[in-house]
């Protein structure tokens, strides 16, 4: 079983201490997105959970536990953004400098294939331009790969204009746009070393050396376990994803980072609102069971198949 913490919302920035609370007592309850009054109930068992992998934009707050996860004998790893922007965009975020100083450590604890560098979504508008990217692109390429690798992949996407995103520094890229900015994109990755691949996109930018990914990749996985997984493929994602199965326990609605792209977020306040309803004791990352509503167990089984050859 693949733990996703989560898409929905930045768990490692905002919700380190519920989650190890929950690591702690071996399960965790999650809200069915669609149909809210459904509950399941999702082992947390290192017999059961093969990895878990972190979705983040900042995992300070959760770096101090992961000796202890280490020693309950989890696997894991980090799907991390670092992006150019300022404010603007991602309000709530810290320095980005401090930030792109903590993707540094986190890789240095837990090395590099263990650390996704996502530079994603893509954006321009009137005040980021493509000679900007290139710029951006190269300086964190040059403090991620150069002297010393803390990754071995960057992960890219176009910003996707979903309807409730109204915002006047969102704008939709143009075809030549994007082919321009994966040229650079490709030819820089390679220069340093890195795989440079997509997230959730249709276009086809193996030209320039970048391909399909999948996030949640079984391969990593097998990597980071020492053996092989018989998992299937996602059914549950948007067009375009190439992830494989995983159970994500977080909730929409809750992250505060501030992204004005994101979309798994509601209005700021209502968000704010959340957060800080918010307890690190309880079963939900969000909330409370309620009186009549049923909580159903979700079937919980380890992928490994077999040891990985090394040969």
């Amino acid at each position: 079983m693949i733990i996703s913490a989560s898409r929905r919302t930045d768990i490692p920035c905002h919700y380190s201490e519920w989650f190890m609370n929950r690591i702690r007592a071996g399960q965790v309850l999650t809200r069915n997105p669609v149909n809210h009054s459904q509950l399941y109930r999702v082992s947390l068992s290192p017999d059961t959970v093969d990895c878990i992998v972190f979705w983040t934009k900042d995992p300070l707050n959760l770096m101090p536990y992961l000796d202890e996860l280490d020693s309950l004998g989890y696997q894991y790893y980090f799907q991390f953004t670092v992006t150019p922007y300022g404010s603007d965009l991602e309000t709530n975020l810290r320095p980005k400098a401090e930030i792109e100083d903590t993707f540094i450590q986190l890789s240095r604890r837990v090395g590099s294939n263990r650390v996704v560098w996502r530079y994603d979504p893509i954006i321009l508008n009137e005040n980021i331009s493509i000679d900007y990217h290139h710029e951006q692109f190269t300086r964190l390429c040059d403090r991620f790969a150069s002297t010393e690798k803390y990754t071995d992949t960057v992960v890219i996407s176009f910003v996707d204009l979903y309807p409730k995103i109204k915002s006047p520094v969102i704008r939709e890229l143009a075809a030549d746009e994007i082919s321009a900015l994966a040229e650079f994109i490709g030819k820089t990755a390679a220069e340093y070393g890195l795989h440079a691949v997509t997230c959730c996109e249709s276009v086809d930018l193996s030209s320039y050396g970048i391909e399909h990914s999948s996030c949640i990749s079984r391969s990593r996985i097998e990597e980071i376990c020492g053996c092989t997984l018989d998992i299937p493929p996602e059914k549950n994602q948007r067009d375009g994803c190439g992830c494989y199965k995983s159970i994500d326990i977080g909730a929409y609605h809750s992250c505060i980072n501030g992204c004005v792209y994101c979309y798994a977020t509601g209005l700021p306040s209502s968000v704010q609102t959340r957060y800080h309803a918010h307890d690190p004791s309880s079963e939900l990352i969000i909330g409370s069971v309620r009186d009549g509503e049923v909580i159903i167990d979700k079937p919980s089984e380890s992928y490994k198949s077999g040891q990985l050859s090394l040969f």
